[in-house]
């Protein structure tokens, strides 16, 4: 049967799943200082991180609207699946929810699934990816929600951030922690809980023992390495994200490493200068 896979734009897609005709961004907007950001093709990396860093606000972002969602279900494919950002940091899995509902009603019967990704980003990714292997290997549309919901359980979600503004601007970071932290180089490790919060599992002074500390938890919580796609996304810093893949190799033979940088939701999480790797 025929399938599409819908990602909101806090996932990035390699060049070739844009090309795919199995495959859509659903985008987000950001908004910094009245300045309106759609998250799709023409989004400007550098532009933005310059307008965030010149300005005292954290910026917003805007979920799809649940009729966007509708227009992208609207189509021939027979199996439709939606990839969402974590339902516990945006409204854009209810958004999905409200689509699939609202096309029900219109247009009758299809089957529509939407997965809580319960991470972000590369990690959004590596569903849509799992969900296009098993519709390769011709599993059931109920089949592929089964293996893809025990697969999004099994993931991990881990970070390291270069600044700490972005969680000080949005109220998740006291002005005062931020300062003393900014102030003693401490970079926070952070990482994603099984219901997709964020939470913070360690800190060190300096980006690279944060970068190894990182490392050293991914390492310990892998299993089976040996059959895992293991996902970096960086911001704006392609060498900080080849020196965590070939300390990764040291200790773990994963199966692959894909790399991406962030396209603008993840950018905005992840701030310049931050990793995040889903494996």
């Amino acid at each position: 049967m025929s399938y599409k896979i819908i990602v909101d734009s806090c996932g990035e897609l390699p060049e070739s799943y844009k090309k795919d005709e199995h495959f859509e961004r659903v985008p987000l907007v950001l908004d910094i200082d009245g300045h309106h950001v759609v998250d799709d093709e023409t989004f400007d990396q550098k532009d933005f991180l310059r307008r965030v860093s010149e300005s005292p606000n954290c910026p917003k972002s805007s979920c799809p609207s649940p009729e966007r969602y509708l227009e992208a279900y609207t189509c021939e494919a027979d199996n439709v699946y939606a990839v969402t950002l974590s339902a516990e940091l945006s409204g854009s899995y209810n958004s999905a929810e409200l689509g699939k509902k609202l096309y029900l009603e219109e247009k009758g019967q299809k089957n529509i699934h939407v997965f809580n990704s319960c991470s972000a980003s590369i990690g959004q990714t590596l569903i849509a990816m799992k969900i296009e292997e098993c519709e390769k290997a011709g599993m059931a549309f109920e089949q592929v929600i089964e293996t893809v919901d025990s697969y999004i359980a099994g993931q991990n979600t881990y970070f390291v951030l270069e600044s700490l503004e972005a969680l000080r601007k949005n109220g998740r970071l006291s002005n005062l922690k931020a300062f003393v932290a900014n102030a003693l180089n401490i970079k926070p490790v952070m990482g994603a809980t099984p219901i997709g919060t964020i939470c913070q599992l360690d800190q060190a002074r300096g980006i690279n023992r944060a970068l190894k500390k990182m490392v050293e938890y991914i390492t310990k919580d892998l299993k089976n390495p040996a059959e895992k796609l293991l996902a970096i996304s960086h911001c704006n810093c392609p060498e900080r994200a080849k020196l965590v893949k070939e300390e990764l190799l040291k200790h773990v033979p994963v199966k692959e490493v894909l790399i991406l940088d962030t396209a603008g939701v993840s950018s905005l999480y992840a701030s310049d200068g931050g990793i995040i790797v889903v494996v």
